[in-house]
């Protein structure tokens, strides 16, 4: 096993430092690094508002925000050996964050941007494990560091795809080079902008991606291509403002190779192995992600909970039924008697994400028959 690093200068904005990373999702993004599968990197990440608000950023500041900037992402990291069908893990070995933090309200972005029109930005001091606020006396958020942006890269079928499906929506997050790093060419012109989840990851916003967790990616092209950023301190589920506890980071990862031909489960979106925090007893889960872009032909439907809900329990049975050995009864089942179905986020246009979580105690046997 080697350990690699990769420490951009990350208080920098992203187009004052080429070359160290990028915010577009395209499958010709170059590497920044290349790791054999079980190499360990540390990463540092750049705040998803690419360092826009400083501890002096007031209210009136945000007026200036630009919005094509986030998130600048590190990376990619080639992963030697990677073909397309094959599964990425991810481990997340550690998260540390800097001591300034950032949760803002954005006009026209949250999902009751309709009742808060006007920009709002508190301020937090991160320190002891506790985020702190002249702006919100009496209170203190515990930490609960996480990684919100990590994913490969798509291939240029899939790309192509993703730009005609969102083109409804594309008011949002249109393709083009308008704050894009790299600044200019294809990747700036048609590369997919980092505000909405996928299939391959991205903007997912899940805080269950934290310290001891395992996220796994169906890999797209040749190396995977993972890159990860917009570390949060804390979040709550939902994420309902726009904005998290906002920081940089530095992320240590361990990353492994599962060939598609030795693989039991390939999943079709991120698929998660986590732990809750101990102070909430520590139990361990599978989660399912899932969007609402589908899992059925033209039930791509805009920010619905609904297609999103299916879209994780449905996932949530395929790998009931392929790493426990359940039938599509006995896992809808289970669903219903044990899973946990939450709102990850719920503001990243055009897609919420929603998480089917599985208790792993709730297995007394390696394998259940099958009744």
């Amino acid at each position: 096993m080697t350990e690699h690093a990769l420490a951009p200068p990350i208080r920098r904005p992203i187009g004052e430092r080429p070359g160290t990373g990028h915010n577009r999702w395209h499958p010709d993004v170059p590497p920044a690094l290349e790791i054999d599968p079980g190499d360990v990197v540390v990463v540092d990440c750049a705040d998803g508002m690419d360092g826009q608000i400083q501890p002096l950023t007031t209210d009136a500041d945000l007026a200036a925000f630009d919005g094509t900037r986030p998130h600048p992402m590190t990376g990619p990291i080639a992963v030697r050996g990677a073909r397309p069908g094959d599964v990425l893990r991810v481990e997340i070995l550690d998260v540390t964050t800097d001591t300034f933090g950032h949760t803002c309200l954005i006009p026209g972005f949250g999902i009751l941007a309709d009742r808060f029109p006007d920009p709002y930005l508190v301020t937090w001091g991160l320190h002891d494990g506790y985020a702190t606020s002249g702006r919100m006396p009496g209170v203190r958020i515990p930490a609960d560091p996480f990684v919100g942006v990590i994913g490969v890269a798509p291939s240029a079928e899939r790309l192509a795809a993703w730009n005609a499906r969102e083109a409804p929506t594309a008011v949002h997050a249109p393709p083009g080079a308008e704050g894009a790093e790299p600044s200019s060419g294809p990747i700036a012109e048609t590369g997919a902008r980092t505000i909405p989840p996928r299939e391959l990851g991205g903007n997912l916003d899940v805080k269950l991606v934290r310290a001891g967790s395992v996220i796994s990616f169906p890999v797209d092209v040749p190396g995977a291509l993972l890159s990860l950023g917009d570390v949060h301190f804390a979040q709550g589920d939902g994420e309902v403002c726009g904005t998290a506890i906002e920081t940089h980071g530095r992320v240590r990862i361990r990353v492994e190779l599962v060939p598609r031909e030795r693989a039991a489960f390939v999943p079709r979106a991120p698929l998660v192995e986590s732990s809750e925090p101990e102070r909430q007893g520590g139990r361990r889960h599978v989660a399912t992600l899932g969007m609402s872009i589908g899992p059925e032909p033209g039930q791509d439907r805009e920010m619905d909970l609904t297609v999103a809900t299916r879209d994780a329990l449905l996932q949530m049975i395929d790998w009931l039924g392929a790493e426990r050995g359940l039938s599509p009864e006995q896992a809808y089942v289970l669903c219903s008697a044990a899973v946990e179905l939450r709102i990850g986020e719920v503001v990243d246009v055009p897609s919420p994400v929603v998480t089917a979580l599985c208790p792993l105690d709730v297995f007394v046997a390696e394998r259940p028959k099958r009744t």
